[in-house]
């Protein structure tokens, strides 16, 4: 199943997906670092759903949320807009695709979490099925290149070759 995902017929469907998700983490991005984004008022909604009978936050999640997000406001206010553009940015153009993929689904998660579905949980599946295709999923994309020199750059800095071959 694993080899039909990745096969090299669906690469340009994987990198067609990965583009569209790029477009959907860029603009969210941008759309939040030139429109002066406070998560404040998310922050506070969402520690807010942590009540009543069938609550959409679990407490857990909303003790997390006040003790240490809100706190830090500032902090969030920078990583989630920069955050979003740089995952974007990955997936747009291939480069550090899996670390992309990742960090873009831990946000989801998080949104999720924090009681927000909206776009969410298609993110997160597109995220998660990127994942899986491997590198179908950035074989047309500087990964492509990056990802060999990567290797032998590390290998050669740290003389993992040398010590292999005695």
């Amino acid at each position: 199943m694993l080899e039909r995902l990745r096969a090299k017929w669906t690469i340009p469907f994987w990198t067609i997906i990965r583009v569209w998700l790029g477009y959907e983490w860029v603009t969210a991005g941008f759309g939040k670092i030139t429109g002066g984004f406070d998560a404040t008022g998310f922050l506070t909604g969402a520690m807010e759903k942590a009540t009543g009978d069938h609550p959409a936050v679990a407490g857990w999640y909303a003790a997390f949320l006040k003790g240490f997000a809100l706190p830090n406001v500032e902090l969030f206010n920078v990583m989630v807009p920069w955050g979003e553009l740089l995952v974007g940015l990955g997936l747009l153009f291939g480069t550090l695709t899996t670390i992309a993929l990742y960090a873009g689904a831990f946000m989801n998660l998080n949104f999720l979490l924090a009681g927000t579905v909206s776009t969410n949980p298609v993110l997160y599946t597109t995220a998660i099925l990127l994942l899986v295709a491997g590198p179908a999923a950035y074989a047309w994309g500087v990964d492509r290149y990056m990802i060999p020199w990567m290797k032998d750059y590390l290998a050669d800095t740290f003389n993992r070759r040398e010590r292999l071959n005695h």
